[in-house]
């Protein structure tokens, strides 16, 4: 039987840079965001609010955030629309150099690590199951159950890239974008699909 695997996040190491950095901060509080295992509150400054304006703007209807994928194709596309999104997020990190210790950078780092993880991810489950022949159909090229993990977790990445662009909406000082599935992930983030401390309650401020 094949080894069955499933994506699990790790952000301690972002978690525990959050705690000191935030820790040692006091202002205006303008805003409060909510992060895995983790809340702050924060006062964004005017090119945060601008950069977190336009990151809705641009990612808020990208297809691979809400798409239906049914084939080896669709995971192709997925693939390269995820590293464009990647590309998006480290161009505004460099405009935001900076405020690198400000909360829209760290909500940056967090959907970057995000998607450094599923990409790991995505090619150990191609290695673990890379002696498959293949199928006859072009479209359908990855063993059945390789193809299976992908779309599960796609899925975990979906929800923890809406529920970031969610607090990015909060330094927007904007609505939630009601286009494709972001809306549908705006609930708590799920514990299980993250390792890292239980002290979920734990309030800092920026």
């Amino acid at each position: 039987m094949r080894e069955r695997l499933s994506l699990r996040f790790d952000f301690s190491q972002l978690i525990e840079k959050a705690h000191q950095a935030f820790k040692k901060r006091a202002g205006e509080v303008t805003v409060s965001l909510s992060l895995p295992f983790i809340s702050i509150t924060a006062s964004p400054a005017d090119l945060e609010r601008r950069i977190a304006r336009e990151l809705l703007i641009r990612l808020s209807d990208r297809r691979v955030l809400s798409g239906k994928e049914c084939c080896d194709n669709c995971i192709d596309q997925s693939l390269e629309s995820l590293q464009s999104i990647r590309a998006i997020l480290v161009d505004k990190q460099v405009e935001l150099s900076q405020l690198s210790d400000g909360s829209l950078y760290l909500l940056l780092e967090l959907m970057l690590e995000g998607l450094r993880q599923f990409l790991t991810f995505e090619q150990r489950i191609s290695t673990s199951q890379s002696n498959w022949e293949g199928g006859d159909h072009p479209d359908f090229h990855r063993p059945p159950g390789q193809r299976e993990m992908y779309f599960e977790a796609l899925e975990t990445l979906r929800g923890h890239l809406s529920r970031c662009l969610g607090q990015i909406a909060v330094i927007a000082d904007m609505e939630v974008p009601k286009v494709g599935a972001i809306p549908s992930y705006q609930n708590a983030w799920p514990k299980e699909v993250y390792a890292g401390p239980e002290a979920d309650n734990l309030k800092l401020q920026e």
